[in-house]
């Protein structure tokens, strides 16, 4: 299933998207797209509805974040070689974890807000796996089971603020609107191989990243075990994967976004996104 919420931001509806690709309305089902829906059971009751008896949404609304009830984003640093040489960094022995703030999140569709002091504001478009129930400590053998579903994730960074102020890297990948989700939250079951997902980034056109999930040093199954040992996944939560090459900071010259750019991003069977960049 293709799971979705639409409408104005704060006021969204919850629904799918059917076979012939048309938005369906699931608010007569269920209030929303959570932690009841997209658990085993959730999906289970969801995927027995009839999609073409749903009452089909018209025109082309706002589609926001395709879920609620996300207590944190767990993000995966240099997790493609290429993008770990780009950056003029050894590639990682064991996965680099750092958090992106909840008040980042953001819709597939809406602006990016650079903030007033913001120079080296980069794109690096990624592989969210979200969580579906509790996950402590699972063995990588288990882990894709605790998994409801993946979505596209536009883990949008600020370098200056990540590389030259000290600290860790969160302070840089945290602002507000740095962390558009969706369009869709897209059931595991319609996903054979996450590691066999080619994804792609373009601003104003033009094409910066062109990878493929099979190039990740550590796969999903491994990202999930392995954060499971140091905290406890809870539904909702979302694993951002890591990026592929062609970010701005590993350019020559580097590149990064200004107000008026377009980004466009997406993951084969998850969506694209869309977003205007502001401020700055």
């Amino acid at each position: 299933m293709k799971l979705v919420r639409f409408g104005r931001n704060g006021h969204e509806k919850p629904g799918l998207i059917d076979t012939a690709g048309h938005l369906r309305d699931l608010s007569g089902h269920v209030e929303s797209i959570g932690w009841n829906e997209f658990s085993p059971q959730g999906l289970k009751r969801l995927a027995a509805l009839r999609a073409d008896s749903l009452p089909l949404v018209p025109g082309k609304p706002r589609l926001g974040v395709p879920f609620t009830g996300i207590s944190k984003i767990i993000a995966i640093g240099l997790n493609y070689s290429d993008h770990a040489h780009e950056s003029g960094m050894a590639a990682p022995a064991e996965p680099v974890l750092f958090m992106k703030a909840t008040t980042c999140i953001n819709g597939p569709t809406d602006a990016i807000m650079m903030p007033p002091s913001s120079v080296k504001t980069d794109w690096e478009v990624e592989l969210g796996i979200v969580i579906g129930r509790e996950a402590r400590r699972v063995s990588r053998k288990n882990a894709l089971d605790y998994v409801a579903g993946y979505c596209v994730v536009h883990d949008v960074s600020e370098r200056e603020y990540q590389l030259e102020h000290g600290g860790q890297w969160d302070k840089g990948k945290g602002c507000d609107t740095y962390g558009p989700i969706g369009p869709w939250l897209v059931s595991r079951d319609e996903v054979s191989d996450p590691q066999r997902l080619h994804l792609w980034l373009e601003v104003n056109g033009e094409r910066m990243q062109d990878g493929n999930t099979s190039d990740m040093i550590f796969p999903c199954d491994e990202l999930v075990s392995y954060v499971s040992r140091f905290m406890t996944l809870l539904p909702g939560d979302v694993i951002s994967t890591g990026t592929p090459k062609g970010v701005g900071m590993g350019r020559k010259p580097q590149r990064f976004l200004k107000a008026g750019d377009i980004v466009k991003l997406g993951i084969d069977g998850l969506g694209e996104q869309r977003q205007l960049v502001k401020g700055g």
